[in-house]
């Protein structure tokens, strides 16, 4: 059985795919900077690392006895001053190095989906750099490209316990987001397969108009939707880019050009976007 390394195991994603290693009793170890965190998911000392992925100092010796690595690096919320080129790019990077240097077998890497159509955005041209370095590496190679996660519409029930919820467009575009868990284990299933690269969302595919009345409903609010006209939301790109500082604009410029493309793929995974918001309502009653 492979001996596995996960990065950005303390993340949204890293965290499920750290769980789901741990239930299916593989072999791995899992690197962060605080460890703390690792430990409180019933990791042991042996199979957590302390390291810093943007200072490759700190990453020396890390892949020693490793064949496959896992990375879901990335920044979702920018913060500490560093940017998409310091994480998703140069983090990422530098796991690379260690992993080539130490004879690693394969390497996976979450990107996301459409990324290399993507890459005027600040965060898909530095994952997209990374895809790139990746390729010519020499390593065997998967990568991931999730249609985008459970976490990133949250937004639609905390608009509608609002409620009202606003939409760009007329809430015709499709996505089918994936969570966490299901989509760590499409990750933990790249190990033995030979695919290159996974498009993959969740089971449903539905329009952002679906998604917000599922959200009405299990807030028990009377469904109250505002389509924002598209010519707004490019103004609103536009002030954004003057307005903000680099590493706010960031997540800003991705949100709302991601807002208006299709974000659907191959449907994979169990759960539903219905049991999400449930279990986000059941959380505010403990």
């Amino acid at each position: 059985m492979q001996k596995i390394l996960v990065a950005g195991s303390t993340g949204y994603l890293g965290s499920y795919v750290v769980d789901h290693l741990k239930r299916r009793q593989m072999d791995f170890k899992a690197i962060a900077r605080n460890t703390e965190k690792l430990e409180k998911l019933g990791l042991v000392p042996d199979q957590i690392i302390k390291a810093q992925v943007t200072d490759s100092t700190t990453l020396v010796g890390c892949c020693d006895g490793i064949e496959v690595v896992i990375s879901t690096i990335g920044i979702t919320r920018q913060k500490d001053g560093l940017t998409y080129m310091d994480v998703d790019y140069q983090a990422n990077r530098n796991l690379l190095d260690e992993a080539i240097k130490s004879g690693v077998q394969k390497f996976i890497y979450v990107s996301v989906l459409h990324g290399e159509s993507l890459t005027h955005l600040q965060i898909c041209q530095a994952k997209e750099r990374f895809v790139q370095d990746l390729k010519t590496s020499g390593l065997d190679y998967c990568i991931i490209r999730p249609s985008g996660f459970f976490s990133d519409i949250r937004e639609f029930y905390e608009m509608a316990k609002s409620g009202r919820v606003y939409l760009f467009g007329d809430g015709q575009i499709k996505v089918n987001p994936i969570h966490g868990a299901d989509l760590a284990w499409r990750c933990v299933e790249a190990i033995f397969q030979s695919e290159k690269v996974i498009e993959v969302g969740g089971k449903e595919i539905l329009s952002h108009k679906a998604i917000a009345k599922i959200a009405f409903e299990v807030a028990n609010k009377k469904p109250k939707i505002t389509y924002i006209p598209d010519w707004i939301r490019k103004i609103l790109l536009r002030l954004a880019a003057l307005f903000m500082s680099k590493t706010q604009y960031g997540p800003t410029e991705f949100f709302l050009n991601v807002m208006a493309m299709d974000m659907a793929t191959n449907q994979f995974g169990s759960h539903t976007i219905r049991a999400f918001f449930t279990q986000l309502k059941a959380q505010e009653s403990r």
